[in-house]
């Protein structure tokens, strides 16, 4: 007797296999294969870091310690002298000037008062070799004060820089109640742009005399170099970037184009900012900033020519 075939017992449906999808060989290997990670590299960049920082705080301490030392020219033949104290404070390399502060210090029982050793007890008239100031009268009994000196610079261009050298003549005289007294003089520098050195010195019918070479810090070297490297990087850059975006007619980038306009600018300001302020037309304009500016200026004009006649070739289709 047969099942009726309402009663028949009835098997659920299989589930339908999903299909395989088969990887490429490579793209198995790539996924089989995970990235090794390197720790020496990391290591290596972070000790690369560290050396650069310690070199950079060596070369601070030795610049440092080598302002730190007065040079003092001339000889005391006794125990009555007068030391000329001159701190060495503004280079003004475009006006040819040097500015310092001259400070008088009587030394000896018999140019000083007992009571204090910055009033002198008879008048002195201390002779320079500026030209501007050329004498400075101490009054008797009255206290002595500082004085604004300012000394004439010569052998030199600004337009040099960062390699301009100069030369200037400090040299004092003085008389104490009209004789002459004899004079040591101490020099500090106080300017951090530019490094002072002994040339050479003179001492002659009771003048004190040294004449000083300055030529820009170390610092300021450095950061000039930098500044002409990374100009020329930032134009090579923009050059590299027009090529391929011409080379591979790629029409009217806008983001390559504004970041090339703020690169012509950006230039400008970094050539403001040079330590020391020196005026269009020096070395560092004709040795990196006026070809950095062309070649921005070039490759923004490139990109936008090509770009458009690229653009104006795909015309859209006229409509019916």
């Amino acid at each position: 007797m047969s099942t009726p075939p309402h009663r028949r017992a009835t098997r659920p449906p299989r589930p339908k296999a999903r299909p395989r999808v088969r990887l490429h060989s490579r793209a198995r290997a790539a996924s089989a294969v995970r990235p090794r990670v390197r720790p020496w590299s990391a290591y290596a960049v972070a000790t690369a870091i560290v050396l650069f920082v310690v070199a950079g705080l060596l070369l601070y301490v030795d610049e440092r310690s080598s302002r730190g030392h007065a040079q003092i020219i001339g000889t005391a033949p006794g125990p009555d002298f007068l030391e000329v104290h001159v701190v060495l404070q503004r280079v003004d390399a475009a006006a040819q000037t040097l500015t310092a502060k001259v400070l008088l210090l009587p030394h000896g029982g018999a140019l000083q008062e007992a009571d204090d050793p910055l009033v002198p007890a008879r008048d002195i008239v201390l002779e320079t070799t500026s030209l501007e100031q050329t004498s400075i009268r101490y009054p008797a009994g009255q206290q002595i004060a500082s004085s604004m000196v300012t000394f004439n610079l010569v052998d030199g261009r600004v337009t040099d820089y960062p390699f301009d050298r100069y030369h200037t003549p400090i040299g004092f005289q003085a008389t104490l109640g009209g004789q002459p007294a004899a004079v040591v003089i101490a020099i500090e520098e106080a300017d951090p742009f530019f490094v002072f050195k002994r040339s050479a010195t003179g001492s002659e019918g009771g003048a004190t005399a040294v004449t000083e070479r300055i030529s820009r810090s170390r610092s300021t070297f450095i950061l000039a170099w930098f500044m002409m490297a990374a100009m020329w990087a930032l134009a090579l850059s923009a050059l590299v970037a027009a090529w391929l975006i011409v080379r591979q007619r790629r029409g009217i980038i806008w983001p390559a184009l504004g970041w090339m306009a703020a690169t012509l600018f950006a230039l400008v300001g970094m050539r403001n900012a040079a330590p020391g302020s020196p005026p269009i037309g020096s070395l560092l304009d004709y040795a990196a900033f006026f070809w950095a500016e062309l070649l921005v200026a070039v490759s923004l004009t490139m990109v936008v020519v090509y770009g458009a006649r690229v653009e104006g070739g795909h015309r859209p289709p006229d409509r019916p």
